[in-house]
């Protein structure tokens, strides 16, 4: 109970008022979830994949094992089985394979995957089934299967941040909105969308790391399609406004923060002052817009999201501007 508690972050959703525990480590994936989202085959074991656990997102490939090497078998991974192992355990005999399947089926195995449509060998269904481990099958490839695997897994996984703020989807571009409370945010959402972007989370922003460039943000299942306007309340964006309106997670690209405009703050005019916010090992683009009476902030963000898509195309108004001011000055000084 202590490591749960400690592997967890209480907070109180700021416009909700309701107290949330969000883990920020999940510790383990059941191989029925596997099964559902890789959308494996089951041989053997339907009714043992809720209760069998997946802990790592490394992916074994029982190579040396089948030469009787154990002396470091990762018994806590997901075992996976393709045509050089199947191919290389119907050289066996009978006794030395079961013994070596034997061997494999360790309590904390959580399953076994044969890959491109492949034949389970009979010794590991008879150790299997004495173990009660369940056996995948797959018409994908080992390559494609071990990608699918490890990709999920890392998702599921991985570390998690809670970041305060509304995370959108505009134009592709995966855009999380921060700021002071009451600033406006949720507002800016809501407009957003009614402009036909989609909307991922808001207030909180579950962020985990996909890998070494990408992050990934997600909401909280309690606050999943939800949004909250000050005077209305919650209101759910999916039922309002359709399906097309909300999307499940989308990867962070952008960090747009606004904040009030008083006059003694300098706000980039420009755009060649490059700012970035470091979240897990990612640096990402941030950008302050100042909020002023009278601002569209919807329309500015969608601008900024729009000149982001086109700066990573390699178009950069900022570059076009300041290449016309030299023509310009190396112009007017040859009439001098």
């Amino acid at each position: 109970m202590a490591n749960r508690e400690a592997k967890a972050t209480v907070f109180s959703i700021c416009g909700y008022g309701v107290p949330v525990v969000v883990n920020n480590l999940a510790e383990s994936v059941t191989v029925a979830d596997l099964v559902k989202n890789i959308r494996l085959d089951v041989i053997y074991g339907d009714d043992l994949l809720a209760d069998r656990k997946i802990s790592t997102s490394d992916i074994s490939r029982p190579g040396l094992e089948l030469t009787g090497y154990f002396n470091y078998y990762p018994a806590k991974r997901i075992q996976l089985l393709g045509i050089t192992e199947t191919s290389f355990a119907k050289g066996m005999s009978h006794d030395d394979l079961l013994t070596v399947m034997r061997q494999m089926c360790q309590p904390e195995t959580p399953a076994f995957v044969i890959s491109t449509q492949l034949e389970p060998p009979e010794e590991l269904l008879q150790a299997a089934k004495e173990a009660g481990i369940p056996i995948l099958g797959t018409k994908m490839t080992t390559s494609r299967v071990l990608s699918n695997m490890t990709n999920y897994l890392e998702g599921k996984l991985a570390e998690r941040q809670s970041l305060h703020g509304v995370l959108v989807d505009i134009y592709g571009v995966g855009v999380l909105i921060t700021g002071d409370s009451g600033v406006g945010k949720s507002e800016t959402a809501l407009e957003l969308v009614k402009r036909g972007h989609r909307l991922i989370a808001d207030d909180r922003v579950e962020v985990y790391q996909q890998d070494e460039q990408t992050l990934v943000g997600e909401a909280p299942a309690i606050l999943s399609h939800l949004l909250e306007i000050r005077g209305i309340g919650i209101i759910d964006v999916m039922n309002l406004f359709g399906a097309g309106a909300v999307r499940s997670d989308t990867d962070i690209e952008l960090i747009v923060h606004l904040e009030l405009w008083t006059p003694d703050k300098k706000f980039d005019r420009l755009g060649g002052e490059a700012e970035t916010q470091k979240i897990f090992d990612v640096e990402i683009p941030k950008i302050s817009i100042p909020v002023k009476t009278g601002r569209n902030l919807a329309i500015i963000i969608e601008a900024a999201a729009m000149n982001f898509r086109a700066r990573s195309m390699g178009y950069d108004a900022t570059k076009v501007f300041d290449d016309n001011l030299n023509r310009l000055i190396k112009k007017n000084s040859k009439h001098e």
